[in-house]
């Protein structure tokens, strides 16, 4: 036998070490493993929709087929629809009531956030027939009729009537006009801030249409340059209400497809006001208005006969800040018409109320120093309502179950951490979309009692590439302020490698808009950036300021009239703090944020230029007078009320005070957040002689995307971080 040498012995050990050290060491975090390859890139179960019977549902496969599955099994049942050509791309479907026709939206080319032109078809699942519902030009807002017999649509702002029995389209408003006059649709503001697009609605009984008129003539026009790669850019121009402008003129009307005659409703003799919401009610002539006034501090419920127009007030709200903004939800009629819900911050947190079809209060259905997050719905049979809130704590989301008389709560939701429900046609499933700050989305689905039946989607490849990338945990900490009574929550990323005897720098993360949380305990599609970061060297933080949601009214409302102001001093309070615990180099404090975040990490670097040495501000707002109407003034008042708060405010009146790196960022067309804002303070700082940097990219939107884009976006920030951090 061979006799091995001490050396040999030593050389084998160390080799054997080393593999075992290797297999414990973790990868590096790069870009191109966020942006290009998608390395970090969640599953997750989209477009799931409910079928009548609540025990199946159906998903769209790669744009091109309609699956049936059943809920229980999850196993396919059978294929509603396949196409075979190559140009068929399906964006989004519906059933018609009696689930015998599929109304498919195709080849979709958007025109802002919501809207977006395409080519509708009604396929026939029985014959298997497909066919376009226009032959005429491209349509918007496609509908089905209750009967499945007509399909309604917008085209060029005017509303047509498709009859699938004898093929005829017949118009029914002829004044539509771009920039002018929209017949069912909605107005840029209402698309962006109102949420919704299609301003129609079929009567139960669909022989009705109640629609939304908007005159925009008097709006001031906004224009905006495509480059398009062409010779000539093209200008674009387009209805924008900012601050203390004027308004779109809204009226409510509705034809009545048997009589071709068309009732204008009595929505009051106040035109600068908003309807953010109609509904049809279970009575085929009751037509449901949400009106505010244009500073939407008071809103009413009006109860309107469409057959003579007559309307009369059925609820009021006053609110000596303001009211949240209108979505879907709000007002929920029960399926025997004869009750409804809204919610309210009525008694200092947003909760539950339930009325009377006449005004009349019931009782307030949940109650607590927590705010109601989502009201999900209501299952009218057994008088259960299922909501979200933040009861367990302003990080987390849990999902309930609630009689509308406020007893027999129940907590549907296991897992601590973030919870959201969608439940199947009659309540009888829903799935629970769950994460937390160390999981990626899991997806189960439950019964109507809570009661797992299956997992959807685990993210496990995604968990094991967390591991092996050594994703450092995020810690959830509270900074008390001296201008805050309440204590600040926060979340800290330190690196994997953390030495809490050595100094770091400090990159902060915010958004802090009205109502909006980003210290939440769940997924963020931002955490591979900022591991990346970590990994790198920097302690990354976030924080959220007063001013922001979940935590009841009086914390959220405090900012009102004075945007900016207090959730600056919190950041700046919130950096020195931080700055002074032993493990943070105070002389290397960062701080960035997108949009509002934007306008945010700009003023924390103009006026805490003490604090901050560099700041990113990706699509800025500069000056609120920039923004739109219903946005601004819900948190502001108008301009000509409030104009310290308007400019005292404004990162434009603070441009001399730079004294730190500044990285400014904006796409050219952002019809959202004008590049007007990015320009006009560029021009404010080459006045004051303050050298900075800029970053603008061509022909993108408020979301700054599409190709190399935001690979470039985040290699320019990160380079930049590197450089001047």
């Amino acid at each position: 036998m061979k006799k091995i040498s001490k050396l040999t012995v030593y050389l084998l050990l160390t080799v054997c070490i080393f593999q075992v050290n290797a297999q414990n060491v973790s990868k590096t975090i790069t870009l191109d493993d966020i942006y290009k390859k998608g390395v970090f890139r969640e599953n997750s179960v989209y477009g799931i929709r409910s079928m009548n019977d609540g025990e199946h549902f159906t998903t769209i496969e790669k744009g091109k087929k309609i699956i049936r599955h059943s809920f229980k099994s999850g196993e396919v049942v059978d294929v509603l629809f396949n196409s075979i050509e190559d140009d068929f791309n399906i964006r989004d479907y519906e059933f018609s009531a009696d689930e015998t026709k599929i109304l498919l939206t195709v080849n979709a080319e958007y025109i802002y956030r919501r809207s977006f032109t395409a080519d509708y078809y009604i396929y026939d699942i029985q014959s298997k027939e497909l066919k376009k519902v226009s032959e005429n030009g491209r349509q918007m807002f496609a509908v089905f009729s209750p009967d499945a017999s007509k399909v309604a649509f917008v085209r060029e702002n005017n509303i047509y009537i498709k009859n699938l029995s004898t093929d005829e389209e017949k118009q029914i408003t002829f004044d539509g006009k771009f920039n002018h006059i929209i017949n069912g649709g909605t107005d840029w503001v209402y698309e962006e801030e109102f949420s919704f697009t299609r301003a129609f609605f079929w009567s139960p009984k669909g022989d009705k249409i109640a629609y939304y008129k908007f005159d925009e003539s008097e709006v001031p026009v906004f224009n905006m340059t495509k480059y398009n790669s062409e010779l000539y850019p093209e200008n674009y121009a387009y209805k924008y209400p900012k601050a203390g402008e004027k308004n779109s003129i809204v009226s409510i009307h509705v034809y009545d497809l048997n009589t071709n005659k068309t009732n204008t409703i009595d929505v009051g003799q106040e035109t600068d006001q908003y309807i953010p919401r109609i509904k049809w009610a279970n009575e085929n002539n009751k037509l449901v208005i949400i009106r505010e006034n244009r500073l939407q501090n008071h809103i009413e419920i009006l109860l309107a006969n469409t057959d003579n127009g007559t309307s009369n007030v059925i609820y009021e709200e006053k609110n000596k800040f303001y009211i949240e903004r209108i979505d879907d939800s709000y007002m929920t009629l029960t399926d025997d018409g004869r009750y409804f819900i809204i919610n309210s911050e009525k008694d200092g947190w947003n909760h539950l109320y339930l009325y009377d079809i006449n005004g009349k209060f019931i009782n307030q259905i949940t109650k607590g120093e927590w705010d109601v997050t989502d009201f999900i719905g209501i299952d009218s049979k057994t008088n259960t309502v299922y909501y979200q809130s933040a009861e367990e704590s302003p990080l987390h989301r849990a999902v309930y179950s609630i009689k509308t008389d406020g007893s027999k709560k129940k907590k549907l939701s296991e897992k601590e951490g973030n919870n959201r429900a969608v439940f199947s046609n009659g309540f009888k499933y829903f799935i629970n979309y769950y994460a937390n700050s160390e999981t990626p989305r899991y997806i189960t689905l439950h019964n109507k009692k809570g009661k797992l039946i299956r997992v959807l989607e685990d993210n496990e490849k995604l968990k094991q590439t967390i591991k092996e990338y050594h994703f450092t945990p995020v810690e959830f900490l509270t900074i008390n302020t001296p201008s805050s009574k309440w204590g600040l929550n926060a979340y800290m990323i330190k690196p994997p490698d953390f030495d809490q005897d050595k100094k770091y720098p400090m990159f902060m993360y915010l958004y802090g808009g009205p109502g909006s949380q980003t210290v939440l305990d769940n997924w963020s599609r931002s955490y591979a950036w900022f591991q990346m970061l970590a990994q790198k060297g920097y302690v990354v933080v976030c924080v959220d300021n007063r001013g922001t949601g979940g935590r009841g009214e009086e914390f959220k409302k405090m900012t009102y009239g004075q945007l900016g102001k207090y959730e600056t001093i919190d950041q700046i309070e919130a950096a020195e703090y931080l700055s002074s615990l032993p493990y943070i180099d105070e002389h290397r404090t960062g701080i960035w944020g997108w949009s509002y975040g934007g306008f945010m990490s700009t003023s924390c670097l103009f006026l805490g230029n003490n604090v901050f040495e560099m700041a990113i501000a990706v699509a800025p707002v500069t000056s609120w007078r920039y923004y739109d109407s219903i946005y601004t003034e819900l948190y502001m008042g108008l301009p000509q009320d409030n104009p310290d708060g308007y400019d005292d405010n404004s990162p434009l009146n603070h441009a001399d005070k730079l004294k730190g790196k500044y990285l400014l960022i904006h796409g050219t067309a952002d019809d959202n957040v004008h590049f007007q804002n990015a320009i006009e303070l560029s021009e404010k700082l080459v006045q004051e002689n303050k050298q900075f940097e800029m970053q603008f990219y061509k022909d993108k939107d408020h979301g700054i995307y599409g190709g190399n884009t935001s690979y470039h976006l985040y290699t320019r920030m990160t380079n930049f971080i590197l450089e001047n951090l």
